[in-house]
């Protein structure tokens, strides 16, 4: 049973792998099972879950169609199955108001977590949260989370660059601000090209997160960008899902089954 001793404690250590000499690897999971998988690889250090990916599992789109109370009882099943730190991507924050959002981090901290994405982009288009309001919602994780006596670690992100603008200005404004509001990291996705995240690392005077993929600097180059933090989003699901797939391929064309067809998940 995880303590409130327990999660205090992980979540200084997430706060601290975000300032440690290395880069933060995080390799995102949808479920119990791809949760245990990677956390029992060596070098994994926290745990974190994907938005999109959770809801692919679950037959929806992505943009909070799961819903906080479905989302929050698999953020906690996840974190009860394994003993690192888990930081949940928890969308836009399931609510309309600051004090809506506020409450979804006091109960992702019941459920286990000790970190927490929180999207500045609204759910129902391609436009951008005001930048005073994304600010305010992050203010409202940060108090909610003290008030709960765990030192979440906020990692707020911007949709700047997911949202079509190729605008690092908009992007470390943003990131200021989020970062004076109580964010912990700033998380930038949609950023491929080593110039801008090193001007977005310069100019965020916070710890910087991006999104990594195909055509992205590779994890080495990006610590040696000054990022503190990469994860993958939907594409650890897409790599199992496409392994599955070329099993599903040979096995239905009378292939011989592979060993990896003997694997199992770590147990409890």
């Amino acid at each position: 049973m995880t303590t409130a001793t327990d999660l205090v404690a992980r979540a200084h250590e997430l706060r601290r792998l975000h300032t440690d000499p290395s880069i933060l690897v995080l390799v995102n999971v949808w479920d119990v099972a791809s949760a245990r998988t990677v956390a029992a690889v060596p070098g994994c250090r926290a745990i974190a879950t994907a938005s999109w990916a959770i809801a692919a599992a679950h037959g929806l789109p992505d943009g909070e169609a799961i819903g906080r109370d479905r989302m929050l009882e698999l953020v906690g099943e996840i974190a009860g199955a394994v003993a690192l730190p888990v930081t949940a991507d928890l969308e836009g924050g399931y609510g309309a108001s600051p004090a809506d959002v506020g409450e979804t981090i006091a109960r992702a901290i019941a459920a286990g977590a000790v970190g927490c994405n929180l999207e500045d982009g609204v759910q129902d288009g391609r436009q951008l949260r005001d930048a005073q309001e994304a600010a305010e919602r992050v203010a409202a994780v940060r108090e909610r989370a003290d008030r709960e006596g765990v030192p979440v670690v906020v990692n707020a992100r911007t949709d700047v660059y997911l949202r079509g603008a190729d605008d690092p200005e908009a992007a470390i404004l943003r990131g200021q601000a989020y970062a004076r509001a109580g964010a912990d990291c700033i998380f930038v996705p949609g950023v491929r090209d080593a110039p801008t995240i090193a001007a977005l690392v310069q100019g965020i005077d916070a710890p910087v997160s991006v999104l990594s993929g195909p055509g992205a600097p590779s994890v080495s180059e990006l610590q040696e960008l000054g990022v503190a933090r990469v994860s993958f989003g939907p594409g650890p699901m897409g790599a199992a899902l496409a392994a599955l797939a070329r099993t599903a391929q040979d096995l239905l064309e009378g292939g011989v089954p592979a060993d990896e067809l003997g694997y199992r998940p770590p147990a409890a």
